[in-house]
Protein backbone atom coordinates (compact mmCIF):
# COMPACT_ATOMS: atom_id res chain seq x y z
CA UNK A 1 0.00 0.00 0.00
CA UNK A 2 1.42 3.44 -0.90
CA UNK A 3 1.77 6.25 1.52
CA UNK A 4 -0.68 8.26 -0.83
CA UNK A 5 -3.36 5.70 -0.98
CA UNK A 6 -3.19 4.84 3.20
CA UNK A 7 -3.53 8.92 3.91
CA UNK A 8 -7.05 8.99 1.83
CA UNK A 9 -8.18 5.66 3.10
CA UNK A 10 -7.24 6.96 6.75
CA UNK A 11 -8.58 10.70 6.10
CA UNK A 12 -12.04 9.20 4.56
CA UNK A 13 -12.83 6.84 7.72
CA UNK A 14 -11.41 9.34 9.86
CA UNK A 15 -14.18 11.63 8.67
CA UNK A 16 -16.75 9.16 8.72
CA UNK A 17 -16.50 8.30 12.39
CA UNK A 18 -15.84 11.92 13.14
CA UNK A 19 -19.20 12.88 11.66
CA UNK A 20 -20.54 9.75 13.46
CA UNK A 21 -19.70 10.74 16.81
CA UNK A 22 -21.19 14.36 16.35
CA UNK A 23 -24.02 13.42 14.91
CA UNK A 24 -24.51 11.17 18.12
CA UNK A 25 -25.44 14.59 20.07
CA UNK A 26 -27.97 16.34 20.34
CA UNK A 27 -27.52 19.60 18.88
CA UNK A 28 -25.49 18.21 15.88
CA UNK A 29 -28.61 15.80 15.11
CA UNK A 30 -31.13 18.50 16.01
CA UNK A 31 -28.95 20.00 12.63
CA UNK A 32 -29.60 17.20 10.60
CA UNK A 33 -32.46 15.96 11.52
CA UNK A 34 -35.00 18.68 13.14
CA UNK A 35 -35.48 16.02 16.20
CA UNK A 36 -34.81 17.76 19.72
CA UNK A 37 -33.55 14.45 21.31
CA UNK A 38 -31.83 11.73 19.68
CA UNK A 39 -32.99 8.09 19.91
CA UNK A 40 -31.40 6.02 22.51
CA UNK A 41 -30.46 3.26 20.57
CA UNK A 42 -29.72 5.33 17.56
CA UNK A 43 -27.09 7.17 20.11
CA UNK A 44 -25.80 3.79 21.20
CA UNK A 45 -25.64 2.95 16.94
CA UNK A 46 -23.54 6.48 15.67
CA UNK A 47 -21.50 6.19 18.74
CA UNK A 48 -20.34 2.62 17.81
CA UNK A 49 -20.16 3.31 14.48
CA UNK A 50 -17.61 6.20 15.29
CA UNK A 51 -15.15 4.27 17.37
CA UNK A 52 -15.12 1.71 14.90
CA UNK A 53 -14.94 4.16 11.72
CA UNK A 54 -11.58 5.63 13.60
CA UNK A 55 -10.40 2.66 15.12
CA UNK A 56 -10.23 1.25 11.38
CA UNK A 57 -8.46 3.89 10.62
CA UNK A 58 -5.46 3.42 12.24
CA UNK A 59 -4.91 0.34 10.15
CA UNK A 60 -3.75 1.77 6.53
CA UNK A 61 -1.55 3.86 8.75
CA UNK A 62 0.42 1.15 10.21
CA UNK A 63 0.19 -0.44 7.46
CA UNK A 64 1.95 2.54 5.32
CA UNK A 65 4.59 4.15 7.64
CA UNK A 66 5.06 1.39 10.23
CA UNK A 67 3.88 1.24 14.07
CA UNK A 68 6.20 4.41 15.58
CA UNK A 69 4.98 7.12 12.40
CA UNK A 70 1.64 5.28 11.61
CA UNK A 71 0.37 6.17 15.22
CA UNK A 72 1.79 9.95 14.89
CA UNK A 73 0.04 9.87 11.25
CA UNK A 74 -3.70 8.40 13.06
CA UNK A 75 -3.65 11.04 15.11
CA UNK A 76 -2.86 14.11 12.47
CA UNK A 77 -5.86 11.89 10.33
CA UNK A 78 -8.02 12.35 13.38
CA UNK A 79 -7.46 15.65 13.58
CA UNK A 80 -8.16 16.56 10.31
CA UNK A 81 -11.23 14.61 10.07
CA UNK A 82 -12.06 16.00 12.97
CA UNK A 83 -11.80 19.92 11.37
CA UNK A 84 -13.22 19.08 8.29
CA UNK A 85 -16.27 17.83 10.10
CA UNK A 86 -16.36 21.32 12.79
CA UNK A 87 -16.37 23.03 8.96
CA UNK A 88 -18.85 21.45 7.46
CA UNK A 89 -21.33 20.74 10.42
CA UNK A 90 -21.56 24.64 10.34
CA UNK A 91 -22.44 25.37 7.33
CA UNK A 92 -24.10 22.10 5.23
CA UNK A 93 -24.74 19.70 8.16
CA UNK A 94 -26.86 17.31 5.53
CA UNK A 95 -23.93 17.56 3.29
CA UNK A 96 -22.12 16.27 5.76
CA UNK A 97 -23.97 13.49 6.58
CA UNK A 98 -24.24 12.51 2.33
CA UNK A 99 -20.36 13.17 2.56
CA UNK A 100 -19.98 10.59 5.76
CA UNK A 101 -21.01 7.97 4.29
CA UNK A 102 -19.95 8.41 1.00
CA UNK A 103 -16.32 8.10 3.18
CA UNK A 104 -17.40 5.12 4.94
CA UNK A 105 -17.79 3.14 2.05
CA UNK A 106 -15.02 4.13 0.20
CA UNK A 107 -12.57 4.04 3.27
CA UNK A 108 -13.70 0.28 4.04
CA UNK A 109 -13.73 -0.23 0.82
CA UNK A 110 -9.90 0.63 -0.11
CA UNK A 111 -9.23 -0.98 3.33
CA UNK A 112 -10.74 -4.36 2.00
CA UNK A 113 -9.21 -4.22 -1.23
CA UNK A 114 -5.60 -2.85 0.28
CA UNK A 115 -5.36 -6.11 2.80
CA UNK A 116 -7.03 -8.76 0.54
CA UNK A 117 -4.41 -8.35 -1.92
CA UNK A 118 -6.39 -7.20 -4.46
CA UNK A 119 -4.85 -4.41 -5.20
CA UNK A 120 -1.15 -4.51 -5.49
CA UNK A 121 0.26 -1.18 -4.22
CA UNK A 122 4.19 -1.89 -3.70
Amino acid sequence: MTTAHASLIALALALAGMASLSFAMDRHHEQLTNQRDVPVRARWMLRVAGVALLAAAIAPCVAAWGASVGVVAWLGFLSAGALLVALLLAYRPRGLAGLAVCASVAGLGGLALAFTGAMCWK
